[in-house]
């Protein structure tokens, strides 16, 4: 029998996240897209959740979104930027205060940055490592004295990323941050004696980040591709069925987390044969748009801000094929506001 259909495994899975029911927990990047789900997920499973996000109006419509569907739920929001070590200072003490402890952490903010390295500069790193890298640290270094003293035992998730394990071209900066907190979620679950930290390693999910994501150099073609393959069904995977294994893993105390199987081929390949995954990424960097001999450094552009830019119809069907669950998702998981 196999794991999937084993009765056994099932009653573990479910034991395991009806354990959280009556837990608090804080999710940062919870407003829209993956964070919103993995809030939305902990909700139905009974936790009291705050939920955090540097947008306002956001954060305003993701509580409602999740009021809604449980009208006796204690569901926060409040407003904080990560990058910022007091503000999550604050984030986390006032979650303490509001629901009596905590329980569970899940640091998922982050940006996307869709570029060759010759349009981008300097800031795009270190925007990139602040958000992501910096803004795990202060989650993680802030939230870790309240998990040790929950009783039924602390559980923090850090989101990094397949890209963080085979950096892929045309998202350098993005790899860079997220590689960075696989290392640091490695490295606290090896100190950690008290509490359980989980580092997850999505590959493409349908969340509609697309029209979030930064593009750079030549912006319709970087928006065409990378909309395109986020959509496509082989290769991505619904984020609604992403978000329930990450909770499961996350209650569960696993140490790593690897999702989609085009992740999990790389992430193998990576490690058998890195020169070999090197020289396969090289190669695809060939086809990708190049960032434009007229304009190098052009202004990034969010991509609902993007037209994006086929030329040939037959790769514009396709392309449009890719993209429109991804476009249904941005629908669904609150990812169609414009930024303030």
């Amino acid at each position: 029998m196999s794991q999937a259909r084993n009765p056994r495994n099932r009653q573990d899975r479910d034991r395991a996240e009806s354990a959280l029911a009556g837990r608090s927990a804080v999710v940062t990047g919870g407003s829209r897209g993956l964070g919103l789900l993995l809030a939305e997920r902990l909700v139905d499973l009974g936790c009291d959740v705050t939920v955090a996000a540097r947008d306002r109006e956001e954060l305003a419509e993701a509580g409602g979104r999740l009021s809604g569907r449980h009208p006796t739920a204690r569901v926060r929001t409040q407003v904080c930027d990560v990058t910022d070590r007091e503000a999550v200072r604050d984030l986390v003490r006032s979650a303490a205060e509001a629901h009596g402890g905590l329980d569970v952490v899940i640091a998922n903010a982050g940006i996307i940055q869709v570029a060759p390295v010759e349009a981008i500069g300097a800031d795009e790193f270190r925007a990139a490592v602040d958000t992501m890298f910096m803004g795990s640290v202060h989650t993680a270094l802030e939230s870790l004295p309240y998990l040790r003293r929950s009783a039924g035992g602390g559980r923090l998730a850090l989101i990094g990323s397949v890209g963080g394990l085979v950096t892929p071209p045309h998202l350098v900066p993005y790899a860079c941050a997220k590689s960075a907190v696989a290392a640091l979620a490695e490295g606290l679950r090896a100190e950690e004696e008290q509490v359980s930290v989980t580092a997850v390693h999505p590959g493409l999910m349908r969340t509609g980040s697309h029209l979030a994501a930064e593009f750079g150099g030549d912006r319709g073609a970087e928006f065409a591709w990378f909309s395109a393959l986020a959509g496509t069904p082989v290769l991505s995977m619904d984020a609604e069925r992403a978000a329930r294994r990450i909770v499961r893993a996350v209650a569960r105390r696993r140490t790593r987390l690897v999702l989609t199987p085009a992740a999990r081929a790389a992430d193998l390949a990576h490690g058998v044969a890195p020169a070999l995954t090197v020289r396969a990424t090289a190669l695809a960097a060939r086809v990708l748009p190049s960032g434009g001999p007229d304009t190098p450094h052009p202004e990034p552009a969010q991509g609902r801000d993007v037209e994006p830019a086929v030329a040939h119809p037959v790769l514009r069907r396709l392309r449009a094929w890719g993209s429109a669950l991804n476009d249904r998702a941005a629908d669904a998981f609150n990812e169609r506001r414009r930024h303030a």
